[in-house]
């Protein structure tokens, strides 16, 4: 049977040439994004990419299915869209949140907009900056808080919002919390960083200013803050966020001098409308709901 999370898979494979960042978008693992592959080659009987080194090409029969398997994605969104406007419970608002944003921040976010729209009911998720986007622009959110810089295909986007980083620095380097610190002096161990397919030019602006500032030291990929938490408990990295919560013992909370690397947060919603019922003079609102507390 035909489904909607294959299409997905045919399509993310499609725009990113590649099985780790296709399944990044859609926010799965690779295992099930190539038996997803496998099953849809295998309903359409025809073999849709070319699989080469570390990356995949569509096949003729896949560059023909290609506008088709879109069309249909799209027809699926707009009955989401107009399934969600006829419920009697109300008006649905689904709200997308990159991982880098504080709770605190994103409980503002989806606060606003359950006061702007009476009687709606307001469902967030999680992902990558990335992928949001793509699920903004198909209309299965009407609304996220994204990272920026990032490639937007068209999107509203609402002021840029900047949040306010602390170092988390392993003790054993340097055990006073209140010191503030340059991003020179921490050159002694790599800042944990997220991987880059997840918002590919907020990741270069923040490794290019990082390089500016700290021309040693590296960098270490991690999964999320929880995994680069962690290796700063254990001594092994530095974590840069804007999360006023995110602690553990053993590591120190350190002001960076000039604050030169600031988390940038951006609403994005869709062109064609304002998000999912919501008026548009709302969008003020929102924006200044991320201001951090």
């Amino acid at each position: 049977m035909l489904t909607e999370r294959y299409l997905q898979i045919f399509v993310a494979l499609a725009d990113e040439q590649h099985f780790g960042d296709a399944a990044r978008v859609i926010g799965i693992t690779q295992p099930p994004l190539s038996q997803g592959l496998r099953r849809l080659e295998a309903l359409v009987g025809a073999k849709l990419f070319e699989r080469g080194p570390g990356a995949v090409e569509l096949t003729p029969a896949g560059v023909a299915l290609l506008p088709h398997a879109r069309r249909a994605l799209n027809a699926i969104d707009e009955f989401h869209h107009a399934a969600s406007t006829q419920d009697p419970e109300g008006p649905e608002i689904r709200i997308g949140l990159a991982p880098e944003v504080p709770a605190s921040v994103g409980a503002a976010v989806a606060a606003a907009c359950g006061a702007a729209v009476r009687g709606s009911r307001v469902t967030a998720v999680s992902a990558p900056t990335s992928s949001l986007v793509a699920q903004v622009s198909a209309g299965r959110l009407g609304l996220a808080v994204v990272l920026h810089p990032a490639v937007l295909d068209g999107l509203e986007a609402g002021p840029v919002t900047l949040l306010p980083t602390w170092a988390l620095v392993p003790t054993s380097l340097y055990p006073d919390n209140d010191e503030p610190l340059s991003l020179r002096k921490l050159e002694g161990l790599p800042v944990a960083v997220r991987p880059r397919a997840e918002a590919p030019a907020a990741r270069d602006l923040f490794l290019d200013t990082l390089a500016l500032h700290r021309p040693g030291g590296g960098t270490v990929v991690v999964t999320d803050e929880r995994a680069g938490l962690a290796m700063a408990a254990a001594g092994q990295a530095i974590v840069v966020t804007p999360d006023p919560s995110l602690a553990a013992a053993g590591v120190g909370r350190h002001r960076l001098i000039d604050d030169p690397l600031p988390i940038r947060l951006r609403l994005v919603w869709p062109q064609s409308r304002t998000p999912n019922a919501l008026p548009a003079e709302v969008m003020s609102q929102l924006s200044q709901a991320l201001v951090a507390p």
